[in-house]
């Protein structure tokens, strides 16, 4: 019996420095608010960041691991997993007011223009595009709001009245559940980005997953797709049907007989299309002619104001307002600069008002309009050992008003052609928001990016909750609520 005990106690004292999941909230010490974008250390250079709720997730770890929690404004902060758990997860930081009276005294505003051009200066120093090797984790959010949705049958020469009710409550029935819902979609993939000496990438997927409510997948073109199908139950299921809108042939042969969206459910991706996205937002965290925030520190597009000093790793940062100076320049937001280096270390933008993206309107002519009404984002910067500095963490949220409206007619393939016409009008708004996190750099030759081979097609898991399990140690973003949450139909 005694040998028992003490194999227990044996047992007992070695499981308490296994390795676990640890999930905690970073907050302010005074107001109690969550804190985001906080960089979390287990190593030198291996950790995560806190979401946009404060929140951060580390996986397999053990109690005896220290970390090291840094971020802009506030003092860093050093503690143990055990430590974690004694203050019930909840981490709060210290701001670093105190520190900044000791570092930085004067009497005399800085200059705004002059730190800006000291950046500008600078750029070629503090940061390198090319012939580097990024291991990145993507996570794209869509949430379409459908605010208004018609379908009405214009005229038919061979249904019978009765099916034409039917139909008509059928697609009553469809626009209502369609309005009633918020479509949301989340995307997420691990991979290593490869950048040659001309910019040009090569994007490796090791892993994707896709989070989507199948049995209420509402993107535009399924809706129409949907309402294609129900007026086609009331048709001759016998023959196929030519689909116009229009002057423009749709398609040739459509039948009841069709499984409409065959082609997308083949759970794989094109990977020109993951590495577009994902060459859409390391571009535009990037500085060279022309990009998004070379333009934000021209002197002849944008007017900067100094606001503030703050504090982070030890370093003295600027906080420079900035806001449109010509039409043609569209953002506003914050430009975060050490002291010592003049690297930029934090951007954060949005349209300014009255601004706004790219709009299309055809609503007389083809009954489409398009208005791009929001942009805003983050991004933040990390340099490494040799003191460069790279993107860590890139936000960016777009936000998209639509309205298409079609007639649609189906022409029988047979002797008789006849027809069936009905009109689709649906609006509402898209919200986008896609975030990148760049886990490690690794500068490369032109040789060994020439050896690496892309493939065309990456394999997916679908899901209908989320699942962290699914990435191991990988180092992930770790998931709003609203993705918590989600639950999707099989």
């Amino acid at each position: 019996m005694k040998q028992l005990v003490v194999f227990l106690i044996f047992i007992f004292s070695s499981l308490s420095g296994i390795s676990q999941n640890i999930t905690a909230k970073i907050i302010d010490q005074n107001t109690k608010n969550p804190i985001p974008f906080a960089a979390i250390k287990t190593d030198e250079f291996k950790g995560v960041i806190s979401n946009e709720e404060g929140y951060f997730t580390l996986l397999e770890t053990a109690e005896d691991t220290e970390i090291t929690i840094s971020c802009l404004g506030y003092k860093n902060k050093t503690l143990s997993i055990e430590a974690i758990k004694a203050q019930n997860f909840i981490i709060a930081l210290e701001e670093s007011i105190n520190e900044l009276t000791t570092v930085y005294i004067s009497s005399k505003k800085p200059n705004a223009d002059s730190i800006i051009a000291l950046a500008r200066q600078n750029l070629s120093k503090n940061y390198a595009n090319k012939l580097y090797k990024h291991e990145v984790f993507s996570r794209e959010t869509a949430i379409i709001d459908f605010k208004k949705l018609d379908f009405v049958i214009e005229k038919t020469s061979h249904v019978k009245k009765r099916n034409l009710v039917s139909a008509n409550r059928s697609l009553d029935s469809l626009s209502r559940a369609i309005i009633n819902s918020k479509t949301s979609h989340f995307k997420d993939f691990k991979a290593s980005l490869w950048v040659n000496d001309s910019l040009k990438t090569k994007l490796l997927v090791d892993k994707a997953t896709e989070l989507v409510d199948q049995k209420n997948d509402l993107s535009i073109e399924e809706v129409q797709n949907k309402a294609q199908h129900i007026i086609l139950k009331y048709l001759d299921t016998t023959l196929t049907y030519k689909l116009k809108t229009g002057l423009f042939k749709i398609e040739d042969s459509l039948s009841l007989k069709e499984d409409f969206g065959e082609e997308n459910n083949k759970n794989e991706y094109d990977t020109e299309n993951l590495k577009g996205q994902t060459n859409y937002l390391l571009k535009r965290s990037q500085f060279y002619d022309n990009s998004m925030l070379s333009k934000i520190l021209d002197a002849s597009l944008y007017n900067y104001s100094f606001q503030d000093i703050s504090f982070f790793n030890n370093e003295l940062i600027y906080v420079i307002n900035y806001r449109p100076k010509k039409s043609k320049s569209k953002y506003t937001g914050k430009i975060f600069i050490t002291d010592a280096s003049y690297a930029i270390t934090k951007v954060d933008f949005e349209y300014a008002e009255g601004k706004r993206g790219s709009k299309v309107n055809l609503k007389l002519l083809l009954g489409v309009k398009y208005i791009e009404n929001m942009r805003k984002g983050t991004v933040l910067f990390q340099k490494d050992t040799t003191n460069i500095y790279h993107p860590y963490y890139i936000n960016f949220e777009e936000g998209r008003y639509f309205y298409v409206s079609r007639p649609l007619k189906f022409i029988e393939n047979s002797q008789d052609r006849n027809k069936t016409s009905f009109d689709f009008t649906v609006e509402g708004n898209i919200l986008t928001k896609q975030e990148l996190l760049l886990t490690k750099n690794t500068a490369i030759s032109q040789a060994l990016f020439n050896e690496q081979t892309e493939v065309k097609k990456v394999p997916y898991l679908i899901l209908n909750k989320y699942d962290a399990s699914i990435w191991d140690q990988d180092q992930t973003l770790e998931p709003l609520k609203e993705m918590k949450d989600f639950k999707g139909g099989e």
